[in-house]
């Protein structure tokens, strides 16, 4: 994903750095590949309404984008970011644990949402440990990060199947089962100790800025976090749509599966994307098939329909997230790689949640035009990408000779 080409320069690495990055990918995605997908169905196999739905989903979102960036500073200051990891994976276990007491609707908003403050830290503490390998030996990102999506595909595939023998009800328990290996990866996951810059691979470049202020930036995290919210109502009631259909729980399982497979494919591919394609190249592509997949979405489409739309998940989510992540590398100091992965899942979560609370309301109102409605939204955040680039320093709107290329 982020491009290191010169092979020698991994040679400082920590023993199993790739492996162990790998299987701490792996641990939150085989949670969200069950709760991602099917607790919706949990929610709805407990009676829960449209609207109870959407609230249900979006308040953990919100506690989320709360907790993580306060969480992702003090990390950085920490002399081990891993350690947080087992703090959030115990206590998501616990909450995981709670709510098979809870089947109303206060009492699942209340736990569920625990659980989004207890698991928030843990994906972004990962990514920048990931990325600081990836700054410090020259390590790819792609070949590490493709086995979380790896894992998301196994356990939305073993989701789907089980939905169909035990229903809704197995959500739970499979969930337990992922918060488990969190806590095992916890353990395992690579200690690197703090942020700071040993050296650079001579084919990443070096940052451009100090601030997570730079105009420019923020801006093309507003954008993109924009863009990524439009997924919302895919997330919240595309699964009890399906099924609705006449899918079957392997059928659905299978569609996720699609879109994350088609990101997997991305990534082990992104080697050669990086080459062809600067990073903004890329977030522009993700964000023009965001807005053409949900003006197709509401269409009448068999499964091998809705198939071919799933794919679309490589543009709309990997091609967007390779670019973010180079952008994020090439303007912001390996000192607060923490923070700014903190402030890239702020955003996403923080419009996600909302968007998500919107849902709810708008497919009971909309139905299945609502999507129309998540197209505009991509196209926002389209704009707002081509805003950014546009306030680069290097830009020739701002003063510079030429653009950013990376």
């Amino acid at each position: 994903m982020i491009p290191a080409q010169n092979a020698s320069v991994d040679e400082g690495a920590p023993p199993r750095f790739r492996l162990l990055s790998a299987l701490s990918y792996c641990a939150p995605l085989i949670v969200n590949g069950v709760a991602l997908p099917f607790f919706p169905v949990w929610l709805a196999v407990h009676k829960f309404t449209d609207h109870e739905i959407g609230v249900i989903l979006a308040v953990p979102m919100v506690v989320r984008v709360l907790v993580a960036p306060i969480v992702a500073m003090y990390a950085d200051r920490m002399e081990e970011r891993a350690d947080v990891l087992l703090w959030s994976g115990g206590l998501s276990l616990l909450t995981a644990i709670a709510l098979y007491w809870t089947t109303t609707f206060w009492p699942v908003l209340i736990v569920y949402s625990i659980q989004g403050a207890t698991f928030a830290p843990y994906v972004p503490i990962v990514e920048s440990i990931v990325i600081s390998g990836v700054r410090r030996w020259g390590l790819d990102y792609g070949s590490m990060r493709v086995w979380g999506s790896i894992a998301f595909i196994v356990s939305t595939m073993i989701g789907g199947e089980m939905i169909g023998v035990w229903g809704g009800n197995m959500v739970l328990p499979v969930m337990i089962f992922g918060f488990g290996t969190t806590m095992a990866m916890a353990i395992y996951c690579p200690r690197i100790g703090p942020t700071r810059r040993r050296n650079v691979p001579v084919d990443l470049q070096q940052a451009t800025g100090s601030s997570l202020r730079q105009p420019h930036l923020l801006v093309l995290l507003w954008g993109v976090a924009i863009q990524q919210s439009s997924h919302a109502l895919l997330y919240a009631f595309a699964s009890i749509y399906w099924h609705q259909l006449g899918f079957s729980g392997t059928q659905v399982g299978i569609l996720w599966s699609a879109g994350v497979a088609s990101e997997v494919m991305v990534f082990f591919i992104s080697k050669h994307l990086n080459r062809r394609f600067n990073a903004w190249t890329l977030i522009r592509i993700g964000c023009a098939m965001c807005i053409c997949r949900w003006v197709l979405f509401p269409m009448h489409w068999s499964f091998a329909g809705f198939f071919f739309l799933q794919c679309f998940h490589s543009c709309t989510y990997a091609f967007v997230h390779t670019g973010v992540q180079r952008r994020i590398v090439a303007s912001v100091q390996a000192t607060q790689e923490s923070s700014a992965q903190g402030a890239y899942f702020f955003y996403n979560g923080m419009f996600m949640g909302l968007m998500t609370l919107a849902s709810g309301y708008l497919y009971a109102w909309l139905g299945l035009a609502s999507y129309y409605v998540m197209a505009l939204v991509a196209a926002i955040g389209m704009t707002l990408v081509f805003v950014a680039y546009y306030l680069q320093p290097q830009s020739s709107l701002s003063g510079g000779k030429t653009r950013e290329a990376s």
